[in-house]
């Protein structure tokens, strides 16, 4: 009898050891490698390769994407940051065994530093070559392009929201066929308290106040008022 008791309370400890192991979540650890240059053509009718710092994104020590740019923090669990890679550059008629690689800039990527996901950030109208992001928060705030790159938006995107919460047309502006990269229009300005976001395009400037899933735009009697406070 005490053998078999003894069986039980170790056949028990066995199980509840086994259910505790099962219910916690495994840790990761998310890492940005370090720093390194790489060559990239952003595409603009000629051959000029342009330096471009890139670094590594791991879990547990193996290499999952490669980034550039600055990461940003959304929560103590959640950051987003921009991906780079590399695409086959090579022609139909050129050997497959050597592969023409070429790097590229991408879009952003929503990194969970608990479960170690990794999944791409929707960001509406986001143009690779010449939209420039600024972070505040869960918001992203950028001068989309559209298609044909004859219309600019200014666009506020929030994260897990597939539509934006301002998309308006910025009249008067188009990207040119030598435009250079990044040059949709230059970075949006964030401030708290309130939340306001100024998009600046062809020498005008516009700022919006955000509340939750509203955008506002403030006009300069409003710039007055809180000037004046």
């Amino acid at each position: 009898m005490i053998r078999i008791g003894r069986v039980v309370i170790v056949f028990s400890l066995a199980v509840v050891l086994s259910e505790a192991s099962i219910a916690a979540p495994r840790a990761h650890v998310i890492t940005l490698g370090k720093w390194s240059t790489v060559q990239w053509s952003p595409g603009l009718g000629d051959d000029k390769s342009l330096p471009l710092k890139i670094r590594p994104l791991l879990v547990d020590g193996r290499i999952k994407e490669y980034t550039l740019g600055p990461a940003h923090d959304v929560t103590d669990r959640l950051f987003v940051v921009r991906r780079a890679f590399r695409v086959n550059d090579s022609l139909p008629d050129e050997p497959v065994a050597t592969p023409h690689w070429q790097w590229q800039r991408g879009g952003w990527l929503l990194v969970d530093r608990v479960t170690g996901r990794i999944a791409p950030v929707n960001l509406p109208e986001f143009d690779a070559l010449y939209s420039a992001v600024t972070w505040f928060r869960d918001y992203a705030a950028y001068c989309g392009v559209s298609d044909d790159g004859q219309k600019l938006y200014a666009v506020v995107a929030q994260l897990n929201r597939r539509k934006p919460v301002l998309r308006k047309p910025l009249s008067g502006s188009s990207i040119a066929e030598d435009a250079p990269p990044d040059s949709a229009c230059p970075l949006p300005a964030w401030q708290r308290a309130p939340t306001r976001v100024t998009f600046e395009s062809g020498g005008v400037k516009l700022t919006f106040a955000v509340r939750g899933h509203v955008v506002d735009l403030v006009n300069d009697a409003e710039e007055d008022e809180e000037g004046s406070k």
